[in-house]
């Protein structure tokens, strides 16, 4: 079965940080660009970063760019998102998802995690 599972959210205070992991099982995510995206509650699912098969290429949304990093371990299978200077505009539940192509700038959506829900409040 193919599956992505996102773990690492939860309540974090204004300025803080958090790092959330997807971890594949059923296939080896080396060939595969993975994306993370968010909703927020009332809003569109809005697309946050991006990174390439082999890690060389990645992508941020405007509201994250300098705040947030990208970045994978192949070796076990394992995704990341690490998320600095928090806001409370930043609460969502996060999403990974992974894409058709080794690049971010092809491909199409394929499978997607249950979400991780993150909370940026005092």
């Amino acid at each position: 079965q193919l599956q992505l599972v996102e773990s690492g959210g939860g309540l974090v205070q204004p300025g803080g940080s958090l790092r959330l992991s997807c971890a594949a099982s059923g296939f080896t995510l080396d060939y595969y660009a993975i994306g993370w995206f968010r909703q927020a509650p009332g809003e569109e699912r809005e697309g946050v970063s991006c990174i390439s098969s082999s890690g060389g290429s990645t992508n941020y949304a405007d509201s994250v760019k300098g705040r947030f990093t990208i970045s994978r371990d192949n070796a076990k299978n394992r995704v990341y998102l690490q998320m600095s200077s928090l806001r409370p505009e930043d609460t969502a539940i996060y999403y990974c998802v992974r894409r058709s192509s080794r690049y971010c700038s092809t491909g199409t959506l394929g499978v997607w995690g249950q979400g991780t829900l993150v909370t940026v409040s005092s």
